[in-house]
């Protein structure tokens, strides 16, 4: 599957506005952590025409102009998971059954690859999908996969 579009930024702008290296830039919008903030609003406005989840703790990111709910996830060098953000983490614990709960309460994913900042490439996942590949054993034991796989999986969509 090819992407569904790309999410672009100017480097040096960037850079500028911030008053910090190209290098720095670079490095900020390629930690899932604190880059989501951004490609989340930028998602929700330009392509989606919706609006934000309404607290943080919400089992979604943001509703699509027909009131889906959707989950943004980040494709960093060290993978991407599925599962609530509350599941991962230093002494956090993944739980099948909230896994498969919160799948239930979304429509699907949106999947951007940081990697490939400043052009960012995104695919629109539905739930069905992330679904068959935990049923098909092609997600981990804890619904996380590497940045590889998941471009692979990806690829062998329609």
């Amino acid at each position: 599957m090819k992407p569904n579009g790309i999410l672009s930024w100017n480097l040096e702008e960037i850079s500028s506005a911030l008053k910090i290296s190209t290098a720095d830039v670079k490095q900020y919008f390629t930690d899932g952590r604190k880059v989501s903030f951004i490609i989340e609003r930028r998602l929700c406005s330009e392509i989606f025409n919706g609006q934000m989840a309404p607290t943080e703790g919400a089992s979604y990111d943001l509703i699509d102009s027909y009131g889906k709910k959707w989950e943004v996830r980040s494709i960093s060098d060290s993978g991407i998971y599925f599962c609530p953000s509350y599941m991962v983490g230093s002494g956090r614990k993944f739980d099948t059954p909230g896994f498969l709960s919160k799948i239930s309460e979304i429509d699907g994913y949106i999947l951007s690859d940081i990697t490939q900042f400043p052009n960012i490439p995104f695919w629109i996942i539905n739930k069905d999908t992330v679904l068959n590949w935990w049923n098909n054993n092609e997600l981990g034991i804890n619904s996380k996969v590497s940045k590889s796989k998941i471009l692979s999986l990806l690829s062998t969509l329609k």
